[in-house]
């Protein structure tokens, strides 16, 4: 039983719900201006791991067949039988349909209306449509992930203003420096699977270029959440100082990659690992800032 519970938790990827919380509640002390009622981020976050809960449980349904020939993926319960697929079929949309009851009804429509819209764009729009079909998959599938922003701020406000727009922009640029680099070390996967990921059909040194460019705009988006959202000078500093880092490891990558097209150079690893630190404290200064003016 115990296996069983731990499997149906796995199908929800419990490591990229993380990530989309990291985005959700600092956002949440921006919108508030102050600490937010903590019911209020309880009822946000649980609501909100359902629904990413359920987009990643229906993510793994359909994607059950290349799961199957990637060394990242093949340890996931449906590729090693560990659940059905029926079940897990019926549990990713159970887990929609309460996650969005959850969220209108102890949060507010709008949220729940936010979760549910990046709940379909990532199965129907990224897993069913986009991922299998372009190289693009993941900048326009990986807006799907850019919703906890949103959420975040309408669970306080329950409307939309340009500040948490920025911050969607953030995260929608920042997707695919992210995801390109670890998507290098497994390259070879997604050509066995026949997935269009664009560092598994295109030279490195390309794919390095296009990270440049938009880590490069990722930090002038990150930066306009300044005037926009009327902060102090502590976050502009901090978003300045983690740009830089940020660029810094962008071209570093890009230098080794013009070098050569071996892992054991382009070390693209290196870059994936700042790139959770760089998301994570860069909200994380959005959420202090109002506390230091």
């Amino acid at each position: 039983m115990v296996d069983v519970v731990k499997a149906y938790v796995a199908l929800m990827k419990p490591r990229i719900i993380e990530l989309l919380l990291l985005t959700t509640v600092p956002v949440m002390f921006l919108a508030a201006r102050d600490v937010p009622s903590l019911w209020l981020v309880v009822a946000t976050v649980v609501g909100g791991t359902l629904s990413a809960g359920s987009a990643n449980a229906l993510n793994c349904v359909v994607d059950a067949d290349i799961d199957t020939k990637m060394r990242r993926t093949a340890r996931r319960p449906l590729p090693r039988h560990q659940v059905g697929t029926r079940g897990a079929l019926w549990f990713g949309l159970a887990l929609g349909v309460v996650s969005t009851l959850w969220l209108g009804c102890l949060v507010n429509w709008l949220s729940a209306g936010l979760a549910l819209a990046a709940n379909v764009f990532y199965v129907v729009g990224y897993t069913m449509i986009l991922k299998r079909r372009t190289t693009q998959n993941i900048v326009w599938g990986g807006a799907a992930g850019c919703f906890p922003a949103l959420i975040g701020w309408t669970a306080v406000t329950n409307e939309l203003a340009w500040a948490p727009v920025v911050l969607f922009l953030v995260v929608f640029f920042w997707t695919p420096p992210h995801f390109w680099s670890l998507a290098m070390r497994y390259r070879e996967d997604y050509a066995a699977a026949s997935v269009p990921m664009l560092p598994s059909v295109a030279p490195m040194r390309e794919v390095a270029s296009q990270i440049v460019t938009y880590s490069w705009v990722m930090v002038a988006t990150s930066l306009a959440l300044w005037p926009v959202a009327q902060t102090g000078w502590f976050y502009p500093g901090v978003a300045i100082i983690l740009g830089i880092v940020f660029l810094v490891e962008a071209y570093d990558l890009k230098a080794r990659a013009q070098e050569s097209e071996e892992l054991s150079v382009i070390k693209p690893m290196r870059l994936f690992h700042f790139s959770n630190a760089y998301l994570a404290l860069l909200f994380v200064a959005a959420a202090i800032d109002p506390f230091l003016r």
